[in-house]
């Protein structure tokens, strides 16, 4: 079940706030602690965002402004022009899932279509609704579009979004003209397929008050000085604009109803003629005159108006007829609580053109679509900062490391000691490469000068005695970084450890095979990555271990990775691979994998297994549906399970390669405390998702 929807509009002036207002009235009708987001609002931190606004005060929300946005429009730009789109929605996602701890169900609005960046925002609203789980309706406008064109509009829309891989559950065409309202019905049913099952579609008639600016609105963008009837600004609305460019008998025959007449300041006869107009029953009611040219108005004519005591907003604005006329195209209408019957309207409106039982079983239906890479990595921080970790890192002296801990410390998430031979040239070399790490806030450790050297190297000979060592060959491998953090894991001076950037993974893990040992139940130390592909995580395993496991192994390996996968968040479908699916292949290794799956389905019956399966037909809905029609796993596995190491590795490297997923791991599982290997090619990125991965382990353990 969703607790959230994606109001997304694909261009300007769609009447978007009509759906918002309808929406969260709907809602608040089944439960009351819902909050409102928007993440980017077009406003500035000193001016509010209109909406957004008038949602926390009609509806009385528990909120404070401050906490229903991230980022203005400018701030987006200039962000998006620094190449911080990840950075963009990384932030989006930090911020609303502090507000998803606080509400029940919280209606989120996207961009507003308006600003120099139009080109970037549907990817925008996409990628935020896919990174924040929540389900889209979309919103357009039928205005200026044949029912075809606007048809075609948002068939478009909505199959871009899927693309996307988001959940579309509806499509609104809003402001279009009642009179041919049954055309853009049937265009719409005929291109995006009907309600019920499918999308909840709707199509809304225009209304001349909803779409009318009141005069307040039009003198707030002119920045017009008010020189009569400030009291009825936000009575009036403006359904046209009427300039007066010729004689006042000839231009008395252009003035039709609720229009505002836009004159120079000097021309006194139409002033005059225009309220004597529309105070006469024989021409229609006028809105307001806009009077131009920044002159003020004679002293006579000035003294006449105040005297009369019906009269209309009359405004005075510097720029020219001609400049005013541009400018008053830049006036939006907008709903507002000094017009409660222009919200009224609209809320009528929605009641009457959506089915809400239909819209309401499409939200609380959705189901969501998996993790995005995105979601994962927020979890793990946060997962991480719950409870603080000390990791110890032995490759103290490598660039990338240092970097690593920089980042990590900035972010808080776990303790650090760094091990080297020198500590001195481990703080010259923060120095050098101008790093922002508190030394007072990181141990930096050479074994053979720890306190602990001789305690670890006694308990390193009481582990390995059996074996033939000595204490001298205890002491000479306890020099070495990878035994020494290993036994302050073991001892409990820390949490977990993280090496391989320069250390081969024999070297990494050998002291933890030697005297840390495997969990109770558990014959084989495997591993898995966590790959972060654009639009979802999938756990592989075992991608670094064990090179040519057998059936047993593979068994074991399987029911470990869909634990690790469960402990960090993913649903566990578990594929096991091989090069045919079902019963349809024969030979030794596709045998060696079919007795691996029955094995596996007798340790964890409760697990979702399948195999032997091909990996189209594991991860491709498509193909798994031919392939294997009744399985719960083809199509949609997130656990895929390798049949031997050179399969394994080479993909996970492929897949990384080619399509630019981020690889998190080796992640070793299987022994009593957590110690992780790097590929001695990562990144700065791998070694913070690798510590901060081991950091949770040690949580679980």
């Amino acid at each position: 079940m969703s607790n959230a929807v994606f109001i997304s509009t694909i261009e300007a002036n769609s009447g978007k706030s009509l759906i918002s207002l309808g929406l969260m009235e709907l809602l608040l009708k089944k439960t009351q602690k819902i909050g409102y987001f928007k993440p980017i609002i077009k406003g500035n931190p000193n001016r509010k965002d209109h909406h957004t606004q008038l949602i926390l005060d009609y509806f009385t929300l528990n909120q404070n402004y401050e906490d229903t946005y991230v980022f203005t429009g400018n701030q987006v730009n200039k962000m998006l022009g620094d190449s911080q789109f990840d950075l963009v929605i990384d932030q989006i996602l930090d911020h609303y899932k502090k507000l998803e701890k606080q509400y029940d169900f919280i209606l989120i609005e996207g961009t507003d279509f308006v600003g120099e960046n139009i080109a970037f925002e549907f990817e925008l609203n996409a990628a935020i609704a896919k990174n924040l789980g929540s389900p889209i309706l979309i919103v357009a406008t039928g205005q200026n579009k044949t029912p075809e064109e606007a048809a075609s509009t948002l068939k478009f829309a909505l199959d871009s979004f899927e693309e996307e891989e988001t959940e579309v559950i509806g499509a609104i065409l809003n402001r279009v003209e009642e009179e041919k309202i049954q055309d853009y019905k049937t265009n719409l049913k005929k291109k995006l397929g009907g309600t019920g099952k499918n999308k909840e579609l709707a199509v809304i008639p225009n209304n001349d008050i909803l779409s009318s600016p009141s005069v307040a609105e039009i003198a707030e963008e002119l920045n017009a000085k008010v020189l009569f009837g400030e009291e009825l600004l936000h009575q009036k609305i403006v359904h046209r604009y009427s300039v007066a460019g010729m004689t006042l008998a000839n231009y008395l025959t252009f003035l039709t109803e609720n229009c505002a007449v836009v004159a120079s300041a000097d021309r006194a006869e139409i002033i005059m003629g225009s309220l004597q107009a529309h105070q006469s029953t024989t021409y229609p009611n006028l809105s307001a005159i806009i009077l131009t040219g920044g002159f003020d108005l004679p002293e006579p004519i000035y003294k006449l108006l105040k005297g009369l005591t019906a009269t209309i907003p009359i405004l005075k604005v510097t720029p020219n007829t001609f400049q005013t006329t541009i400018n008053l195209n830049n006036v939006k209408s907008n709903l507002s609580m000094d017009n409660p019957n222009k919200i009224a309207l609209a809320l009528k409106y929605f009641d009457q053109q959506i089915d809400a039982t239909n819209l309401e079983n499409k939200i609380i239906g959705v189901k969501p679509r998996g993790m995005t890479p995105k979601m994962f990595k927020y979890n793990l921080n946060q997962t991480a900062l719950a409870q603080k970790m000390h990791i110890v890192l032995p490759e103290g002296n490598d660039d990338r490391i240092l970097k690593a801990a920089e980042q990590l410390q900035a972010m808080k998430l776990v303790n650090l000691t760094l091990l080297y031979r020198n500590p001195d040239e481990v703080t010259q070399k923060i120095q050098d490469l101008g790093l922002d790490i508190d030394l007072d806030e990181i141990n930096i450790v050479a074994p053979a000068q720890s306190p602990n050297f001789n305690k670890y190297v006694s308990q390193l000979y009481e582990y390995r005695k059996e074996k033939g060592i000595t204490m001298e060959i205890a002491e000479d491998l306890m020099n070495d970084v990878s035994y020494f953090g290993t036994m302050m894991v073991q001892q409990g001076d820390a949490d977990g450890m993280v090496s391989g950037a320069v250390n081969t993974t024999q070297h990494t893990i050998r002291p933890a095979l030697q005297f840390v040992k495997t969990k109770p139940g558990i014959k084989v130390v495997s591993s898995v990555f966590f790959m972060c592909l654009d639009n979802r995580v999938l756990v592989y395993g075992d991608c670094a271990v064990n090179p040519n496991p057998t059936a047993e192994q593979l068994a074991e390996i399987a029911v470990s990775s869909a634990y690790t996968a469960m402990a960090f968040g993913v649903e566990a479908r578990v594929a096991m691979l091989s090069y045919s699916s079902g019963a349809s292949g024969k030979g030794e290794e596709v045998e060696k994998v079919r007795k691996a799956t029955a094995l596996a389905k007798e340790l964890a019956p409760e697990l979702m297994i399948e195999g032997p399966i091909q990996y189209d037909a594991a991860v491709d809905p498509e193909v798994g549906k031919k392939k294997m029609p009744n399985s719960q796993v083809a199509g949609q596995a997130t656990v895929l399970i390798f049949p031997d190491l050179n399969t394994g590795n080479n993909t996970y490297k492929a897949v990384q390669r080619e399509t630019g997923a981020i690889a998190i791991g080796p992640v070793l599982q299987g022994l009593n405390k957590p110690v992780n290997d790097l590929s001695r090619g990562c990144t700065v990125e791998d070694i913070v998702n690798t510590v901060v991965i081991t950091a949770i382990q040690s949580q679980k353990k």
